[in-house]
């Protein structure tokens, strides 16, 4: 039961080193073989680059916090939100279907049932791990609702 817990261990840790490209014993092909980083749509505030609307690294997509900052309730928001998440990751080369993890910043924790409403199915039969917060003081940009990702190619 302990080799085996052990070999277990070991297989994971493996997985994730040739992910993240941080492997205990990475040799020097391994390192010219990581993959290069490339950022799509990088927000820049006076000429300095501020943050990248997402970022691809190997076979992940990182898709930045998207919010919606005009008029309308939680569920217009939602649908703007989700709408704005889509083309960014299709931009990327990935999809809805294929998000693994989505983080939800409510503006107000009482907008919850609402926004999940809107949410659910949008990523398909398989939805991702979800994690939904209220954020103090709100989100930024009075959009009542922002949600940022990750996705797989």
């Amino acid at each position: 039961m302990k080799s085996q817990r052990r070999s277990i261990l070991k297989r994971l840790f493996a997985s994730i080193a040739g992910v993240t490209g941080l492997g205990v014993a990475t040799t020097a092909a391994k390192a010219e073989a990581a993959p290069e980083k490339e950022v799509f749509n990088v927000v820049t505030e006076q000429d300095i680059p501020l943050f990248s609307g997402s970022t691809k690294f190997g076979n992940l997509v990182f898709v930045a916090g998207k919010g919606y900052h005009k008029e309308g309730d939680i569920k217009v928001h939602t649908d703007e939100v989700l709408k704005e998440l889509e083309r960014e990751l299709i931009k990327a080369g990935s999809s809805m279907e294929k998000v693994l993890k989505v983080n939800v910043y409510l503006h107000d924790l009482n907008d919850w049932k609402a926004m999940s409403d809107v949410y659910k199915g949008r990523f398909g039969s398989k939805p991702p791990v979800r994690t939904t917060v209220a954020t103090y003081g709100g989100v930024p940009g009075a959009s009542l609702v922002e949600m940022d990702c990750i996705a797989y190619i």
